[in-house]
């Protein structure tokens, strides 16, 4: 049998650009993108990729030239990630809420050939452009990007900027174009970088086998059906829409596009669409739950959620129940994409509701694209017992997991060491298998020698009724080492005040829910929570606040003689401006 070798007929290089030509065939006249007033069907989304991988010919893209692009959840984006493989080069969505230093740091990490821009960023790319131009002004290998502009495809705004605008190149286009053809999966198709929020963003290498399989395993996870009608309410910039921005197409599915992720928006679309699916972090509930009255649509049927990005509390999740939002949770990272998905089991249809719920805040199990993931001692390389309370740290081992770190050979290699590629992020898992994060390692809080989740405590404080945001952070204790601080804001009263709660109130409520180890020393109250552009807590901020506190065995204060008038809350000065994650 080792005999019989590979034929044309019986392999063909897995790529997701494939779904994009049976969705042609197959869901021909069936809606694939909604943009207001804007409507393609999948015949027309297929011949508008084809014109415009058509047209990149003239910026001379060939294999593995990184195209990148800032813009929002528009069909332009959507269309790039087909687009831009299909004439052989590697797309780079980048981070709308990102500076302008960033931008251009990725822009010159990339060595990005072609540059597109949405009219709302156009201040944005031409001030990191600037930089970059200044800060290689030295350098004779320096080669700006080709700017192309994307103007609104509904109402064009006649902004001008670069040489080109994207329709004019979609117009242009021959819709004949015979895409570049796959010959090695382990090519590359998508570059995505991390957060860089403790040192440089690293470029995160995507392989057309990879982006398939995960797409396929999002799916399958997820059961969704055919003909699904999808609502953009994660940036496509964020692992590629989680893979989504190619697997919807292997559904035949309908992308409703949005701008903008406020409540109005969102509940009109999934009012007008009929949406059945959408992805988004955590956070995203509460834009959803505290929606005004004027703002709220009737939903007549259930919406599907894939959560991500931080662990959803039980509370949380229950409160979406009755809006007629069903949640499935799902962990993964840059680096990996969706990596495990809390599948549900009809065991589990009779337990109470929050019993339910608590279930449903767990990571759960690998993919089926997703070989193997544990929780394991990185000293020992040993699988912690399957317990739910002996942590360690998670690792998995797959073909979803990244190529590598685009020009960082060390970085790769530490990441791939032992054979597993290391999360970061602590968890447990349980007798039935599913998996339980606990905390990044980093915010494990050691208090007295006991390991205190912050994930667990903050499980604890959204279930308070007038909690709206929780973060729970390590602060300085002088007998203990390390005690919790929590960072609330908090949910207005009928008065349409917030300042009705006090730290004692919020310590009372924990006192009877949690042993006495994990009660937060100091709650500190806040308009908001400091969130990067997918809705995910960035707790390095508030780490920042928390060094600044000092405990007592009886009352906590501020160490005044340390404190950054810069980073001051509590109606002083805002926190830091928000920032991206690496994490799903």
């Amino acid at each position: 049998m080792d005999q019989l070798p590979k034929f044309d007929a019986n392999y063909v290089p897995l790529t997701p650009i494939d779904f994009l030509s049976r969705a042609a065939k197959v869901y021909g006249n069936r809606l694939s993108v909604v943009y207001e007033g804007i409507h393609f069907t999948w015949q027309q989304t297929y011949e508008r990729c084809l014109r415009l991988a058509d047209s990149l010919r003239c910026f001379n893209i060939s294999k593995n030239d990184v195209v990148s692009v800032l813009a929002p959840n528009i069909p332009a984006l959507y269309e790039m990630h087909f687009a831009v493989p299909m004439a052989g080069g590697v797309i780079n969505a980048i981070n709308t809420r990102l500076n302008p230093n960033h931008v251009a740091t990725i822009l010159r990490h990339s060595e990005a050939k072609v540059f597109f821009v949405d009219y709302q960023f156009v201040q944005l790319a031409r001030q990191a452009l600037q930089i970059l131009m200044e800060s290689e002004s030295n350098s004779s290998k320096l080669v700006l990007p080709s700017v192309v502009l994307i103007d609104d495809i509904e109402s064009p705004t006649g902004a001008i900027f670069g040489e080109w605008e994207y329709e004019q190149l979609v117009r242009k286009g021959n819709p004949g174009h015979i895409p570049f053809e796959v010959q090695d999966e382990w090519d590359p198709i998508a570059l995505n970088y991390t957060s860089g929020t403790t040192s440089e963003p690293k470029g995160v290498v995507y392989s057309h086998r990879g982006a398939f399989l995960g797409s396929l395993g999002v799916i399958i996870a997820w059961e969704m059906a055919s003909e699904p009608v999808y609502m953009w309410s994660l940036p496509m910039f964020h692992c590629n829409g989680w893979t989504l921005a190619w697997g919807i197409a292997a559904r035949g599915g309908t992308n409703v596009c949005l701008r903008n992720t406020t409540a109005k928006d969102m509940y009109r679309n999934i009012a007008q669409h009929r949406v059945t699916h959408m992805c988004c972090a955590p956070i995203v509930f509460n834009i959803l739950l505290e929606a005004k009255p004027e703002e709220r649509r009737e939903i007549t049927s259930p919406v599907q959620i894939l959560a991500g990005g931080a662990p959803p509390a039980a509370s949380l999740l229950e409160k979406m129940k009755p809006l007629g939002f069903h949640v499935t949770h799902t962990y993964g990272l840059t680096e990996v994409g969706p990596a495990l998905v809390c599948e549900w089991q009809a065991k589990w249809n009779n337990l109470p509701s929050h019993d339910q719920s608590k279930i449903m805040a767990r990571q759960g199990i690998n993919t089926v694209a997703l070989a193997h993931m544990d929780v394991k001692d990185l000293n020992t390389m040993i699988g912690v017992p399957r317990d739910g309370k002996t942590m360690g740290e998670i690792v998995l081992k797959g073909s979803t997991v990244m190529k590598g770190y685009f020009k960082d050979p060390k970085a790769t290699a530490k990441a791939f060491k032992n054979g597993w590629f290391a999360t970061g992020d602590i968890g447990v898992i349980h007798p039935d298998g599913y998996l339980e994060i606990k905390d990044r390692s980093k915010d494990v809080i050691i208090s007295g020698g006991e390991n205190i989740s912050s994930v667990e405590l903050e499980s604890v404080l959204y279930s308070h009724p007038r909690v709206l945001e929780a973060a729970v952070v390590a602060m300085p204790h002088p007998v203990w080492g390390e005690s919790p601080c929590a960072f609330l804001a908090i949910r207005k009263n009928s008065d349409g005040k917030s300042n009705d709660l006090k730290e004692a109130d919020i310590i009372a409520y924990c006192k009877e829910k949690l042993p006495r180890y994990m009660i937060p020393k100091k709650v500190e109250f806040i308009p908001e929570l400091p969130k990067n552009s997918t809705g995910k807590i960035q707790k390095f901020q508030l780490r920042d606040l928390a060094r600044n506190f000092l405990v007592s065995e009886t009352f906590p204060s501020k160490k005044s003689a340390e404190v950054n008038p810069n980073t001051e809350i509590q109606g002083r000065q805002a926190l830091p401006a928000r920032v991206a994650s690496s994490r799903l």
